[in-house]
């Protein structure tokens, strides 16, 4: 399995959209092959180091995550965090 954990700076001018791209995490949930979880969430501590918006997800193989990279309910999504992102980091590892 390999979980994959992306964290995400959102420019100032798209801040007030931070709870509509969290929903479009949440309707990428059941609808892609392999993804087994999804959890996203927006940060309340806003410290120095907090980036804006969080996404989880575990996929069961490789493939799996290799696969959602160009799944088509996944690519709007990722289209729309290029557009109002600033910065990311990602981590993703093997369970």
């Amino acid at each position: 399995m390999i979980r994959h954990i992306v964290m995400f700076r959102i420019k100032d001018e798209y801040r007030d959209e931070i709870p509509q791209l969290v929903e479009n995490f949440y309707g990428m949930k059941g609808r892609i092959e392999g993804m087994l979880e999804l959890e996203a969430g927006a940060d309340i501590l806003h410290s120095e180091r907090s980036y804006d918006l969080a996404l989880v997800t575990l996929f069961e193989s490789r493939e799996a995550f290799d696969a959602y990279q160009t799944h088509p309910v996944h690519m709007p999504v990722k289209k729309r965090m290029h557009e109002v992102h600033s910065g990311s980091v990602a981590c993703d590892f093997e369970i």
